[in-house]
């Protein structure tokens, strides 16, 4: 009964990614990575499914089920849904038992409102947690990463997610100079169904553009280029059609989100003091989470700042790894602005 006890009074990190949710447990590493999608019916409110089996019904479901992104540009848009959402993956993980709760510490993109704190916050207790912490996104990546945050030396990283990018310059445990922007994976997709639209005259769905993105898709002129077979409905006839899209195509589609990227990190790296913008040029840049994984990422960064990037080692799991070893930073962590106020122990 001793060992089940412990099972409950975990300390548990979670990844609230607006793709996927992946949650971190103490001494076991990532237990759960699972895309951020519910499926509900209209009718009854009723929760049909969540995760995985929920994703594969986007876009094939029948009139009164939905499957739904409660959280959208890194942030909750459905604060009831991603409660239920929550819960279920902590009871997947932890167990369901009311009388033991596990210390949760969650991620944020950086620079969140007041109000979208408090909405995370709220939402991880009534899904289960006996307290609840919060940690920006880039200091979360730069532990996961296996970065030495406490140092002096300045660390930048660039965290492309689902929903935001967040890129920051860290120094001893903290902050200096960040900005979050809205554009990252969800938008990448986004760009190729309006690209494929625009000059094919075919509608794809966001699953399809996904996949063009993962097997064919790259953000530098100098990589590899391949083909893909692209199928969606055609706009003319209104019937089913096939064609074949190059690298090159969505290189072209993706152009204007990589360039809002690359102009935030100049942004970042323009209002950095100059001692840390320097060791920032010794080390280097770090990139993690999925958007990492877009071949030539890093050397399009690299070209547009003049400074080495590099991918992390497991990228998309970075930000969810560090929010479970971040426990080890809990004293700076809970002297945090995010924690200051409400802070729930």
């Amino acid at each position: 009964m001793k060992g089940e006890k412990m099972a409950f009074t975990e300390e548990v990190g979670i990844d609230l990614g607006t793709a996927n949710v992946l949650i971190y447990v103490d001494g076991k590493g990532i237990v759960l990575q699972e895309p951020s999608v519910v499926a509900i019916n209209r009718d009854t409110k009723e929760i049909l499914a969540v995760g995985s089996d929920a994703k594969r019904m986007i876009g094939r479901t029948p009139g009164n089920i939905t499957a739904i992104r409660p959280l959208r540009e890194g942030v909750i848009s459905d604060y009831d849904v991603t409660e239920k959402m929550l819960q279920y993956f902590i009871g997947k993980t932890c167990g369901g038992s009311r009388f033991f709760k596990p210390r949760i510490i969650v991620c944020v993109p950086s620079g969140v409102t007041e109000v979208e704190k408090r909405a995370v916050k709220e939402a991880a207790l009534q899904a289960g947690g006996r307290s609840v912490y919060l940690i920006e996104e880039p200091v979360a990546a730069a532990i996961g990463a296996g970065l030495d945050i406490t140092g002096p030396e300045g660390i930048m990283i660039i965290d492309i997610g689902g929903g935001t990018t967040d890129i920051a310059v860290i120094s001893l445990g903290g902050i200096v100079t960040s900005t979050s922007v809205k554009i990252a994976g969800d938008k990448f997709d986004d760009a190729i169904v309006k690209y494929i639209r625009k000059k094919y005259s075919l509608f794809i769905g966001e699953r399809m553009a996904e996949k063009l993105k993962k097997e064919i898709g790259c953000a530098y002129d100098g990589e590899d280029m391949y083909t893909a077979v692209c199928k969606g409905r055609d706009l003319v006839t209104g019937l089913p059609r096939s064609i074949e899209v190059g690298s090159e195509e969505i290189l072209e589609a993706l152009e204007e989100p990589l360039d809002v990227i690359c102009e935030a990190t100049h942004s970042v790296l323009e209002k950095t003091p100059p001692e840390l913008a320097a060791d920032v040029g010794e080390y280097g840049i770090m990139i993690t989470g999925g958007g990492a994984y877009l071949r030539g990422i890093d050397k399009r960064i690299s070209s547009r700042t003049g400074i080495a990037a590099r991918i992390a080692d497991d990228a998309e799991s970075c930000v969810a790894r560090g929010t479970g070893e971040s426990l080890k930073y809990i004293d700076i962590i809970s002297r945090n602005s995010l924690n200051r106020r409400e802070t729930y122990i």
